[in-house]
């Protein structure tokens, strides 16, 4: 029988984030548990005293790094002065390199076609993040400074442009800048929810 692997010294989110900065740099297909638990400083029976496989692992990287994201975003949205600040923060954080982790998302959707966790895992994680939208646009509404339209079709509206644009952004598509994806996603909020928000701050 193997001994137990020496853990106490060991956080579960720090193992978390040394498999998101392996998964980054190798993709999840060419991660090994090896390799998270060397970037750790530690043996792979350690790490698999947590998670049982590396979906378990990408999985619960990735609800960290959206863990982290928004408690860092809603702090920003608590000094927002406007919803349409708070809309173009929104946009920015998404298309900022380092505050949204689209380079796990990228790796997360196509196992969750056949893998029912990873899947669970996408559900909920979008539901959260169209609802988040959905809010800020309720909120304008309310304040009279956007049109009475359906917020959840726009926050869907919104998630899908930027998931996609930001893919491309990441991928180093020569075609989408980050300048121009912010400036189509901006465009598309003030067409349907009829602000000006283009000339917002730039972060």
């Amino acid at each position: 029988m193997s001994p137990r692997p020496q853990i106490a010294h060991l956080r579960r989110q720090e193992i978390l984030e040394a498999a998101a900065e392996v998964i980054r740099d190798r993709g999840l297909q060419a991660t090994r548990i090896a390799d998270v638990a060397e970037r750790m400083g530690t043996s792979a029976p350690a790490v698999l005293y947590y998670f049982e496989s590396k979906g378990e692992l990408l999985s619960e990287a990735l609800v960290a790094a959206e863990e982290g994201f928004y408690a860092e975003f809603e702090q920003q949205l608590e000094v927002m002065k406007s919803a349409s600040e708070g809309l173009v923060m929104l946009v920015d954080a998404c298309l900022t390199e380092g505050d949204y982790d689209y380079a796990l998302w990228i790796e997360l959707w196509p196992r969750a076609l056949r893998e029912p966790e990873l899947a669970r895992t996408r559900e909920q994680l979008d539901a959260r993040w169209l609802e988040t939208i959905a809010t800020i646009i309720r909120r304008g509404q309310a304040d009279g400074k956007f049109r009475d339209a359906d917020a959840g079709d726009v926050a869907l509206l919104l998630g899908s442009l930027l998931d996609g644009l930001a893919v491309q952004v990441t991928l180093n598509d020569p075609a989408v800048s980050v300048e121009r994806a912010r400036q189509l996603c901006l465009e598309l909020l003030e067409h349907q929810l009829g602000c000006e928000l283009t000339g917002a701050g730039v972060t």
